[in-house]
């Protein structure tokens, strides 16, 4: 057996309803000045106000920096810094999607050491220490709860990202009460996350790719794969909302020791140029990627393809990995999803920019199975075109 390490989130808390008694469960933690992260949409609807009220409640002063946007900038991140300093934050409390969860790990970094952030960037550079750290996400997706990753756009496009053991939380704090409202276009955008996050994690040529990984995806794919249909169709069953988030936190832990690879590397340019949000971009380069791929990993793919779809089981192993990409495709038709990067409004004449852009990705693009050129990534967009 290969040495591996396997990183996670030191405290998880699954509960529904946990997030209003999150003094009790964090409160200690995070001290008396909490900086709290999060976006104004959720702001709007209010989701974070049970959170902020018990926290004051018990005394703690909490200071809300809710301005994080999709594809969080730089910018973004530096002003809820700014604010951190200004209140005195003690702790930091990333409440929302994976942008705010993503903000709130470096501001944490940031807010409790004298590291530039220029100095952070990339793999194991985040020195720390940091400041007490806790997550609440609130769409069952990116598992950033539980990874030691936050990626921030740099320059309007170019994605960059934060990657060390230093950033994982205190406390990731799953509530699936908080998920309940979550529209259908965007339950089913970040489920196909988290299922991709588990097929490339599964997948993965990392050398640290590693058996309680493979062991959490197939889990994660067993979850998601059962229960993203009805949790997009029936958005108030919390059976399967329960089931969705855990799925993704599985999956979280999963990918964020066995690294994701080409779909993401490749989904990076479109999120980027063409702002569109991670889990759908993700999605419209899903099956071009799989495709690609399989020369390498049809066998790998055919190990999985029943955990995400039973019914694939009595599919023969040689046929088994082309009806995964089929079945995949399928699914995302089911729930509606734009199917190709036309779709989305994204030009043709685009494709060999994206091309180029994605190999800036090679963290992880060395992750995929089979080695991508630009060409073939040209191809793999033109496929998905």
């Amino acid at each position: 057996m290969n040495p591996f390490v396997f990183n996670t989130t030191k405290s998880i808390l699954f509960r529904s309803g946990a997030a209003r008694e999150i003094d009790r469960h964090a409160g200690n933690l995070l001290g008396e000045r909490v900086l709290l992260v999060t976006d104004p949409g959720l702001r709007r609807l209010g989701l974070a106000e049970p959170a902020i009220a018990a926290l004051a409640e018990a005394g703690h002063e909490v200071a809300v920096f809710d301005a994080v946007e999709a594809d969080p900038s730089v910018a973004t991140l530096m002003a809820a810094v700014e604010l951190g300093r200004a209140s005195g934050a003690t702790g930091v409390l990333g409440f929302g999607g994976g942008s705010s969860l993503d903000v709130a790990k470096v501001a944490a970094l940031l807010l409790g050491s004298d590291q530039p952030l220029d100095d952070a960037w990339g793999v194991n550079n985040a020195r720390g220490p940091r400041l007490p750290l806790v997550l609440v996400p609130t769409t069952a997706g990116t598992g950033s709860e539980v990874t030691p990753v936050a990626i921030l756009t740099v320059g309007g496009e170019e994605k960059r990202g934060v990657s060390s053991p230093v950033i994982l939380p205190d406390i990731a704090l799953l509530d699936a009460e908080l998920t309940l409202g979550l529209p259908p276009s965007i339950t089913a955008a970040t489920g196909v996350d988290a299922m991709v996050h588990a097929i490339e994690a599964y997948a993965s040529a990392n050398a640290n790719n590693n058996p309680l990984s493979r062991m959490l995806a197939r889990e994660a794919l067993r979850l998601l794969g059962a229960n993203i249909e009805t949790a997009v169709s029936d958005g108030g069953n919390v059976a399967a909302r329960e089931a969705m988030l855990l799925g993704s936190m599985l999956a979280g832990q999963a990918f964020a020791n066995s690294p994701v690879a080409a779909v993401h590397a490749l989904a990076y340019p479109v999120g980027g140029i063409f702002h569109i949000p991670h889990g759908l971009s993700n999605a419209l380069v899903l099956t071009a990627v799989l495709r690609f791929n399989l020369p390498a990993a049809a066998p790998i793919y055919a190990e999985i393809a029943a955990d995400a779809f039973p019914h694939l089981a009595d599919v023969p192993d040689e046929s088994r990995a082309e009806a995964f990409v089929v079945a995949l495709q399928g699914l995302i038709g089911k729930l509606q999803m734009p199917p190709r990067l036309r779709d989305v409004e994204i030009p043709a004449e685009a494709l060999p920019r994206m091309a180029a852009e994605a190999m800036k990705q090679q963290r992880l693009l060395v992750n995929n199975p089979r080695p991508v050129t630009e060409a073939d990534a040209l191809a793999i967009y033109s496929e998905a075109w």
